[in-house]
């Protein structure tokens, strides 16, 4: 599959990028090269391989939701460089 220099400029106008005539040059070799790669890779026979999204097994490390105690507003506070009425005090953000 071969790339044309119109080809990535369409690619560099969708990415917002301003290419000179060397740099489209330049990335016009680079993506045939991965493009070709690809096609390569598409000869291979991957009918029996199980898609998968990671290389290895992926477990859920999350633990059991449990009700326990909260540590209470004045120890949640306790550290707190500025607070008002049981809140922290934070700077305005948003004017």
């Amino acid at each position: 599959m071969k790339i044309t220099k119109a080809e990535v400029d369409a690619v560099a106008l969708l990415a917002r990028l301003e290419l000179t005539p060397e740099e489209t040059e330049t990335f016009t070799g680079q993506m045939d090269a991965i493009l070709a790669y690809v096609e390569k890779l598409n000869e291979l026979d991957t009918s029996g391989i199980v898609p998968t999204s990671h290389a290895v097994p992926v477990e859920n490390a999350f633990r059991d939701d449990e009700v326990r105690p909260s540590i209470g507003v004045e120890n949640a506070l306790a550290n707190a460089p500025d607070r008002v009425e049981g809140f922290f005090r934070v700077p305005k953000v948003i004017e």
